[in-house]
C-alpha cells in the first residue's frame, strides 16, 4: 500500500521555490542571449513566399469547389495542376534538397547553430546542477489521485515503489517546468517570444522543409477532389425548410 509522506516546510523553501524561480530566470535569460545572438534576419525568399500563397489559394479552391459552376472548377483546376505548366506541378529535375539549399548559406546554418547551443547548453547545465544538488528529494504533491502508469513521469530518480504516485520529485519537478512554463513566459515575453522547449525541438528536427513536397501534395489533394455543384440543391434545399417550418405551425 502507498504511503502519506509528511514533507517539510524546508524542501518547499530550498528545493521546490528556488528550482522554479531558477527554472524561469533561466528561460528568461536564455530568450535575451538567443536574441542578441541572433544575426540580422535576411529579406524573405520571393519564390517561398509565391508558392505560399499558391497552396493557399489551391486550399480555397478545394473547399469552396461545389459552389462554382463545374466549368469553371475544371478551368481552376488545370490553372493549378495541369502537368505543362500548372502552378503546383514541380518537374523533378527543379526539386531542391532543402538540406543543401540551408548549408549553402553560411548565415542560416550559423543561426541554426546558435539557435541549438542557446537551448541545449543552459538544459545540460541546468539538470547538472538539479542532479547534483537536489537528486531523491520529494518535493511536491499533486493534490489528485493518479495511476501507476504516471509514477515513471513524476518520480524521476526515487526508486520507491511504496511510495503515492501523487508525489513529484525533485528531478521530475525540473522537466515538468522545462516543457511546462510556455503560459507563463507568454505573461513574461509576450505570446509571439513565448516558444516553449517541446516547441524548440521540432524546429530542430523541422529545418529541411521541402515546399516542393507541399506543392506536389496540395496537388494530389486537387486531383481527387469530386465537383458536386451545389447551387441546383438550394431550391430544394430552401423547400424542404420552409415545409417543415409550415408543419410545425
Amino acid at each position: 500500500m502507498a504511503e502519506d509522506l509528511v514533507l517539510d516546510t524546508a524542501i518547499r523553501d530550498w528545493v521546490l521555490i528556488p528550482l522554479s524561480v531558477v527554472m524561469v530566470l533561466i528561460g528568461v535569460l536564455r530568450y535575451f542571449v538567443s536574441k542578441l545572438m541572433r544575426s540580422s534576419s535576411p529579406s524573405p525568399d520571393p519564390k517561398i513566399i509565391k508558392e505560399g500563397q499558391v497552396i493557399v489559394r489551391a486550399r480555397n479552391l478545394r473547399a469552396a469547389a461545389n459552389f462554382i459552376p463545374a466549368k469553371s472548377f475544371r478551368a481552376r483546376k488545370a490553372y493549378f495542376s495541369n502537368e505543362e505548366n500548372g502552378l503546383l506541378f514541380v518537374p523533378k529535375g527543379q526539386a531542391q534538397n532543402p538540406q543543401a539549399q540551408m548549408f549553402s548559406d553560411p548565415n542560416m546554418a550559423m543561426d541554426m547553430m546558435k539557435k541549438n547551443l542557446s537551448m541545449i547548453i543552459p538544459q545540460t547545465l541546468t539538470f547538472a546542477w538539479v542532479n547534483f544538488f537536489f537528486s531523491g528529494f520529494v518535493a511536491a504533491k499533486i493534490p489528485f489521485p493518479l495511476t501507476q502508469r504516471f509514477r515513471s513521469m513524476l518520480q524521476n530518480g526515487i526508486d520507491l515503489s511504496t511510495v503515492d504516485v501523487s508525489y513529484v520529485s525533485s528531478r521530475s519537478w525540473y522537466f515538468l517546468n522545462l516543457f511546462g512554463l510556455r503560459g507563463l513566459f507568454s505573461l513574461i515575453l509576450g505570446e509571439e517570444n513565448a516558444m516553449d522547449d517541446t516547441q524548440k525541438m521540432m524546429q530542430m528536427g523541422g529545418f529541411g522543409f521541402d515546399p516542393s513536397k507541399s506543392l506536389g501534395a496540395e496537388k494530389d489533394s486537387l486531383d481527387i477532389v469530386q465537383h458536386d455543384w451545389a447551387l441546383p440543391k438550394f431550391e430544394q434545399r430552401a423547400e424542404a425548410v420552409l415545409r417543415k417550418l409550415v408543419s410545425d405551425h
